[in-house]
């Protein structure tokens, strides 16, 4: 892939992964609620969810979505329902300003949840499906431009979510009073209720 291209898909990647979306809002819940101690859980969560959608997508699930409605419908309803889900159990939270290790939630289940709700973000699966063809190169291999796509974006990926949970992590140290956090939980459940709707 030559050098050019991949910037371009680089900064196309970056553009993507910057604007809040439910991925990024569930990493921000978890660190304010929970701190620095998950945000490794949440980046490798994120990564690995990044690495089921585009490897799925490469390998074809991207055409197969946009060539049956029924299909593509299915999967935007479960995805809608799934975030939905999420953000009434966000605002039924009671987050606090300390992490109470009897109430914390483990952090192979943050994994879980965070590479679920990444797998399963509609907004990167057309990226993937939209954009990706512009920086393939046909007369070249494809193996080897998909393996440099889908390195990049889930280093990517897990470099932004370990960002914004250090970012929200440092917030948290300042946020003194419980209603914030009960507030911002229940905006942050509001907001994904939205976007499942």
């Amino acid at each position: 892939m030559p050098l050019d291209l991949w910037l371009a898909f680089v900064a196309a990647s970056f553009v993507l992964l910057v604007i809040p979306g439910p991925t990024i809002l569930l990493v921000l819940s978890y660190a304010l609620s929970q701190g620095r101690r998950v945000a490794l859980a949440m980046a490798f969560g994120v990564a690995l969810g990044d690495l089921i959608a585009m490897t799925a997508s490469l390998a074809g699930l991207g055409a197969l979505v946009m060539a049956s409605a029924e299909l593509f419908s299915v999967l935007k309803w479960i995805g809608a329902a799934y975030m939905v889900w999420l953000g009434i159990r966000l605002a039924r939270s009671r987050p606090t300003t300390a992490v109470d290790p009897g109430q914390a939630l483990p952090a192979r289940g943050i994994f879980l949840h965070a590479a679920a709700v990444t797998a399963l973000n509609p907004k990167s699966i057309a990226f993937f499906v939209a954009f990706v063809p512009q920086f393939l190169r046909p007369e070249a291999a494809l193996l080897p431009q998909f393996a440099v796509m889908i390195a990049t974006f889930v280093t990517l990926g897990a470099a932004n979510a370990l960002a914004y949970a250090l970012l929200a992590d440092r917030m948290r140290a300042g946020i003194a009073h419980p209603s914030v956090t009960l507030w911002m939980a229940r905006a942050g459940g509001a907001t994904l209720i939205g976007m499942g709707t």
